[in-house]
């Protein structure tokens, strides 16, 4: 792969004070007048948080809104999964919050690396998602007297988050979704369910349609719009073992990438400390314990090495409280990176617990004596119902087992200030873009990013697309269409001849283990080579020796899977490339060959203060990667402390 050292790529920032940057945005965007919307077609796929908000935002103007979904229902998106809270900065709890404070917090969380407008903008718009929901009738907690409730998430010092118990994820889901649905009721929405976006159809280099295959019945479905919005989550199950569902994949956003969209910063992942651990060969997933259990559990373990007792059997004066030792004015709470290497660290160094010796203890025990079980469990009583399930173990009466895992994708396709792609007419939102967290997110922030486009900035930025754009009337029947659906076929009939021994499924346990290995936690630049050099030989052999079941005609998942792991095979690459050119720590992108002598994240502000962009050159050519710079007016990168 090769790299462009010109920077490119213009994000489009508006000029003026930040604090002013999206309204003055707002009054040089073009509108469509109300009797003209109607006049136009916009195709949403996927119907999580993001696209379900956009989906129902956009046909409530007026827009006739195509929405997709490989699920059975809009409302299985994988934004249901998301459980401790959204933040926004209403400073209910008189604690000192503000806007400037929740950018300022994500700035940093995001270790100097991601776009300041960007970043300003959504902590401007997350009071506006709170009063959105609640109108919508998503029950937040609420304290005694009837006002919403708030707790404390990592990487700040003030409780800003909103929660309901924790399944915050499904009840906001289900307010967008219940927005959607009246939508369709109407007819300005129509669902297409069970149905996997395979291509982008670019038109005059315009985005103007999408290819998909009917999950049912297996036939190849073309649909064409004046513009197409891709909310199709982040790339975490490449590493095979991660919190993710298994449906999620890369395969939207990696057929965009071959269309012309650039992909940005794909080495920048999040591993969440609070998982449950790897038990065993046999496992496809894990499962994540809320960040929010953080709030009350005391993370810790044993001050002596390959200690064997029971957690009941350790005094407290033979406890490490390891993260409240390294980072008092933090203490549990200290970021999603920052913790996960902590953790990874006391493991390495042989203090892990469990059979496995890769885990570390979360402990209620003093919260439950503090404030009472029943306060503890009104909290939390889901989760810790979810961790007696799995493991077979009570949290109420012993600590639960914790280790980091792969859970979040900070890279994604790139967009400008707008949420557009470089390919016009492709917007790109939620997890699937790049655009606020930088090199890691801090907890909470997900379910705001993707309201956040969804319901105020898209709905404005999209407009401004068709007004300003002469798109001329496109129907399937054009020949890009009927070449892309070719390709699309021809690509699935190859996967079914090739008739080999090894399961798709074995093809992606082993991209997940030189993932995992070589640039998972920890990266170096021995490691990445390895890694890229393993992943090519794994992709020729994958096309040589891959045994797809079934047929084209119908239901078949191990033919979805195929697709989506021969993605993830090109896509892995990318990602350790990515890595490897990036020759600094930053977040979730910890280079061995730079950190700090306390072992944190060591920057390069000279020659890397910039957004990595990789862009598509063809099928046997090395990808072009493009830079876009970070200017920071509002905040001064310095070296992050949490200390």
């Amino acid at each position: 792969m090769t790299t462009e050292a010109k920077p490119v790529l213009d994000g489009r920032i508006p000029a003026g004070p930040m604090a002013d940057k999206w309204e003055l945005c707002q009054r040089e965007l073009k509108l469509v007048a109300p009797t003209n919307k109607r006049k136009y077609d916009i195709i949403v796929v996927g119907t999580g948080l993001a696209g379900g908000s956009a989906a129902a935002s956009l046909a409530e103007l007026g827009y006739n809104v195509k929405a997709f979904c490989f699920q059975d229902s809009a409302r299985r998106a994988h934004s249901i999964a998301a459980q401790g809270g959204i933040n926004a900065a209403k400073n209910y709890q008189n604690d000192g919050d503000s806007v400037w404070r929740l950018f300022y917090d994500t700035i940093k969380g995001g270790d100097f690396r991601s776009r300041e407008a960007n970043v300003y903008r959504l902590a401007q718009l997350s009071a506006n998602i709170i009063d959105q929901c609640v109108a919508q009738g998503v029950p937040f907690a609420r304290e005694y007297g009837g006002v919403l409730a708030n707790r404390t998430f990592g990487g700040v010092q003030v409780s800003r988050t909103f929660y309901a118990r924790g399944q915050t994820g499904q009840q906001l889901l289900l307010g967008a979704y219940s927005a959607l649905m009246r939508q369709v009721n109407l007819g300005k929405v129509k669902m297409f369910p069970r149905r996997e976006m395979l291509d982008l159809v670019v038109v005059d280099g315009v985005a103007r349609g999408i290819i998909c295959r009917n999950l049912v019945n297996g036939q190849i479905e073309t649909y064409a719009a004046h513009a197409v919005l891709l909310c199709t989550g982040g790339y975490g199950n490449a590493y095979y073992l991660s919190t993710n569902a298994k449906g999620c994949n890369v395969t939207a956003a990696w057929r965009a990438y071959k269309r012309g969209a650039m992909f940005a910063n794909p080495c920048y992942t999040q591993i969440h400390p609070t998982c449950i651990p790897v038990t065993g060969e046999y496992q496809s997933k894990l499962t994540l314990m809320s960040e929010s259990l953080r709030n009350d559990g005391r993370v810790w373990v044993p001050l002596k090495a390959d200690d064997t007792r029971s957690p009941e059997q350790i005094p407290e004066a033979e406890r490490d409280y390891y993260l409240e030792r390294r980072y008092p004015s933090y203490g549990n709470m200290a970021p999603r990176d920052v913790a996960s290497r902590a953790a990874k660290e006391r493991c390495d160094a042989g203090f892990g617990v469990g059979s496995s010796k890769q885990a570390v203890y979360l402990d209620f025990t003093a919260a439950i004596q503090r404030d009472g079980e029943s306060t503890v469990r009104a909290k939390y009583g889901n989760l810790f119902d979810m961790y007696q399930k799995i493991t077979a173990e009570d949290p109420y009466k012993s600590p639960m087992r914790i280790y980091p895992a792969i859970h979040y994708t900070m890279g994604g396709l790139w967009v400008d200030y707008y949420l557009q792609s470089n390919v016009p007419g492709l917007f790109v939102l939620g997890e699937a873009n790049f655009s606020d967290h930088g090199a890691n997110r801090l907890g909470a922030s997900a379910l705001m990013q993707g309201l956040a486009d969804g319901y105020f900035v898209v709905p404005n930025t999209v407009a401004d697309h068709l007004a300003t754009r002469k798109l001329t009337p496109v129907s399937t029947d054009h020949p890009e269409f009927r070449r892309c659906q070719e390709e699309t076929t021809n690509r699935i009939k190859k996967l079914l001849s090739i008739s080999g021994k090894r399961t798709v499924e074995s093809f992606h346990r082993a991209l997940g283990k030189i993932l995992w290995e070589y640039c998972g936690m920890s990266r170096s630049a021995k490691g990445l080579e390895v890694a890229i050099q393993k992943i090519r030989g794994l992709r020729t052999e994958f096309w040589q020796d891959v045994r797809v079941l079934g047929a084209s005609n119908n239901f078949n998942q191990d033919l979805e899977h195929a697709g989506r792991v021969a993605d993830f095979l090109e896509f892995g690459e990318v990602l350790a490339q990515d890595a490897l050119t990036r020759n600094e720590s930053c977040g979730g992108h910890f280079r061995e060959e730079y950190q700090t002598k306390d072992n944190d994240t060591l920057r390069d502000d000279q020659n890397f203060q910039h957004v990595a962009a990789w862009e598509y050159a063809g099928e046997n050519a090395p990808a072009v990667r493009r830079t876009e710079p970070l200017e920071f007016t509002e905040v001064k990168p310095t070296q992050r402390s949490y200390k």
